[in-house]
């Protein structure tokens, strides 16, 4: 069986997306955040392949309802943020209070709606993920809920040289972690560093 891993971006004050997010600020309405945080992904490509095709390679992925998609969209029709092929290749359980049918997309992505909490949402994703890794996707709400339950095993943090100031905040109302060092590597745009969490 595979690991349960994260791996998000992050400013240097522990933000990971801003305020009120919407269909057109999926990062929320700070100024430029979308772009101070994830310019590396597009800006770097080249740079970067091994830590993007981390982000994506594993057999199942974990997200928060408001990272498939914002308050106030239609959400039984809404299809998320990433077109009709997202990046996942593989099933992706949306943590919600609000049940839905499954949406199958292109290239091997299937959004399945988790009502009942993180633990069965983590178990289904260990029933399809066969050796593959588990990612815990995001957002900070979402992580922290796994944190706080010490369910990760890796957090891969990569973290980008700007101040945000305010948003959604890794760490918040985790306990007292130790933390492994196994890789750290890095540009002018992003600092990776993949930790193991000890427990």
């Amino acid at each position: 069986m595979g690991k349960v891993i994260c791996g998000i971006c992050i400013s240097v004050d522990g933000f990971v997306a801003g305020l009120n997010m919407t269909e057109d600020k999926p990062f929320g309405e700070l100024p430029n955040i979308h772009q101070s945080l994830c310019k590396w992904l597009f800006g770097q490509a080249d740079q970067h392949k091994h830590e993007i095709a981390s982000l994506t390679s594993a057999g199942a992925f974990i997200m928060g309802r408001n990272m498939f998609g914002p308050s106030g969209t239609e959400y039984d029709t809404w299809e998320g943020w990433w077109g009709e092929e997202p990046p996942y290749h593989a099933p992706v359980f949306v943590l919600t209070h609000t049940a839905r049918q499954n949406l199958a997309l292109q290239g091997g992505t299937t959004f399945h709606f988790v009502t009942d909490g993180i633990q069965s949402a983590l178990e289904k994703a260990k029933a399809v993920a066969g050796e593959k890794d588990i990612a815990i996707a995001g957002g900070a709400n979402t992580v922290n809920q796994y944190l706080q339950a010490g369910l990760i095993d890796e957090l891969w943090l990569h973290i980008v040289p700007v101040v945000v100031g305010q948003g959604k905040r890794l760490f918040e109302d985790v306990p007292p972690i130790d933390f492994e060092i196994l890789e750290q590597s890095g540009t002018d745009l992003v600092t990776h560093i993949k930790y193991r969490i000890i427990k």
